[in-house]
C-alpha cells in the first residue's frame, strides 16, 4: 500500500491506487486523480533522526572509521519539503551536497523496543535526501548547522507499507547522471537495529522518520540542478535546486 498526503486535504492520509488518490479520514469516500493534486511530504515528523556513516564505502570516502554504534544526528521538522519542491542553497555555504537515503517512517509510539519487535513499530518506508552544507560541517566540527537549513530534508513521494528494507537498490541521479549506486544490504546497522537503538535514547512518535545513511558518491549541487533518488519498491523522489 502507498500512503500519500495531498494539498487538497493536508491533514489526512490517502491511498494511492494507480492514478487515483482515495482519502482515508474524511468520513466519506473522496477520490482525486493524481494529476489533480500536489503531493506533500508523506508524513509530518516531529523529528528526523539521521544515521551517519552507515555504508562502508561512504566511510572510506569520508576518511572515517567504522563506528561501533550508530552515529546519530537530528534534522528539524522545518527542513522538510516534499516531492518537486525546491532545495534552496543558503548564502552562507559554498558547497551543498546531496545524500540519497532510505527513510523509515514510524507508525506508533516506540520506547525501549527490542530488535525482535522493532518492525512492529514501522509504518513503512519512503525516500529522503539528507542535504548537507559540507563546508559548514567541516568548519563547525559538528553537524547541526550543516544539516538543518530550511529545505534540507526532501522526503517522499509516498510511504510504502509492505516492503522488506533489507535488500533494496538505491540510486541517486543529478541531471540524469548516476552519482550514487548501492543496495541497503550494505548497511552496517539495519532497520531493526536502528529503530531499537534510537528508541532506547528517545521516544519515537508516529510520523517520525529515521534516515538510514547514504552510500558513497556524495557530491555538490548547484542552482538549476535536478536531483532524483530512486529506491527499489518505492520509485523516485525528485527535487530541483535554486
Amino acid at each position: 500500500m502507498r500512503l500519500v498526503r495531498i494539498d487538497k486535504r493536508p491533514n489526512e492520509y490517502g491511498i494511492l491506487e494507480k492514478d487515483r488518490v482515495i482519502m482515508l479520514n474524511s468520513g466519506e469516500t473522496v477520490t482525486y486523480k493524481l494529476e489533480e493534486v500536489k503531493l506533500l511530504p508523506p508524513c509530518l515528523p516531529t523529528k528526523a533522526i539521521c544515521v551517519g556513516l552507515n555504508y562502508r564505502d561512504h566511510i572510506e570516502e569520508m576518511g572515517d572509521k567504522e563506528p561501533e554504534e550508530p552515529t546519530l544526528f537530528i534534522k528539524p521538522s522545518t527542513a522538510v519539503i516534499g516531492p518537486d519542491d525546491f532545495i534552496v542553497l543558503p548564502e552562507m555555504s559554498e558547497r551543498v551536497d546531496y545524500e540519497g537515503e532510505l527513510a523509515v517512517v514510524i507508525g506508533k509510539r516506540a520506547k525501549n523496543v527490542s530488535e525482535k519487535d522493532a518492525l512492529d513499530y514501522v509504518l513503512g518506508y519512503t525516500i529522503a535526501n539528507d542535504v548537507t552544507a559540507r563546508d559548514l560541517q567541516a568548519k563547525d566540527g559538528q553537524w547541526t548547522r550543516a544539516k538543518s537549513f530550511d529545505t534540507f530534508l526532501p522526503i517522499g513521494p509516498w510511504i510504502v507499507t509492505d516492503l522488506d528494507p533489507s535488500s533494496l537498490d538505491i540510486t541517486t541521479y543529478v541531471n540524469d547522471e548516476v552519482k550514487q549506486k548501492s543496495n541497503t544490504r550494505h548497511l552496517i546497522f539495519g532497520v531493526p537495529k536502528l529503530v531499537s537503538f534510537i528508541s532506547h535514547i528517545m521516544t519515537l512518535n508516529p510520523g517520525d522518520v529515521i534516515l538510514t545513511g547514504t552510500p558513497s558518491g556524495v557530491g555538490p549541487l548547484k542552482p538549476g540542478d535536478v536531483v532524483t533518488i530512486e529506491i527499489e519498491g518505492i520509485e523516485k523522489l525528485t527535487n530541483k535546486v535554486k
